[in-house]
């Protein structure tokens, strides 16, 4: 009942995820997990694979085996190591996106990154960031959030993202890519994007960060007065 809470942020790409759980991370003190980045990092390693098809079950397996993530923070610049590799960059690309959402649906993927992220926010005292993290991962989270915004403002999003990066690309490549995940994502039998029964669902189409931001502090102050109050309760 002492420890920290472990809170997650579900929602589709383009939502505000990244920038709101940096943020809500650094306000609280807590150690904030990008858990989709990890999805990127094994699929930056399939494309890279010698073998000839990245989405090979035994392939994956393989590299599922011996994987060692690692984020590191450098001057407040958060850094992904897999197996040593600086991934950072790379895991960014747009054909990643793609690639991350079929291997992100393999078991032996899935499987072995839930382990990863259970041991992550074992201690609490996090905030992670993900598509299965209040479903799935951690069905049992303290405080959990699905963050959404309607497809065609979190393309715009993205693309001036990639824009901004110097990709080359179009909003209408970009606003395809993310209807075409989002299918993907969203109709996967194994953990499927969808909000949790007892998430709180936020919507940023219109809202500033900040805003979101404050209403999620809100429901976490929320929550760690209750979660006080019963422990005074139960002490009494």
């Amino acid at each position: 009942m002492n420890r920290e809470l472990v809170i997650t942020i579900d929602g589709p790409a383009g939502a505000g995820k990244s920038t709101v759980s940096k943020l809500l991370a650094k306000r609280l003190g807590y150690i904030y997990v990008d858990t989709g980045a990890m999805y990127r990092a094994v699929a930056v390693l399939a494309r890279d694979s010698e073998h000839a098809n990245p989405l090979d079950e035994s392939a994956l397996e393989d590299i599922c085996l011996g994987l060692d993530l690692q984020f590191i923070n450098k001057n407040s610049v958060l850094y992904l190591l897999a197996n040593g590799q600086d991934v950072t960059t790379e895991i960014r690309r747009p054909e990643i996106s793609s690639l991350a959402s079929a291997v992100s649906a393999q078991t032996v993927v899935r499987e072995r990154l839930s382990e990863i992220q259970r041991r992550m926010g074992a201690d609490g005292g996090v905030v992670l960031e993900g598509r299965d993290m209040g479903t799935v991962v951690f069905p049992d989270a303290d405080v959990k959030f699905f963050l959404d915004a309607n497809p065609e403002i979190r393309s715009k999003r993205r693309y001036l993202e990639l824009e901004v990066k110097g990709e080359k690309t179009t909003p209408q490549e970009v606003y395809q890519q993310m209807v075409e995940r989002d299918r993907n994502d969203s109709s996967r039998e194994l953990a499927p994007l969808k909000s949790a029964t007892d998430a709180i669902v936020v919507d940023s189409s219109h809202a500033q960060i900040e805003e979101v931001v404050q209403l999620m502090l809100g429901c976490i102050e929320r929550k760690r007065k209750a979660r006080s109050e019963l422990l005074s309760t139960r002490e009494a």
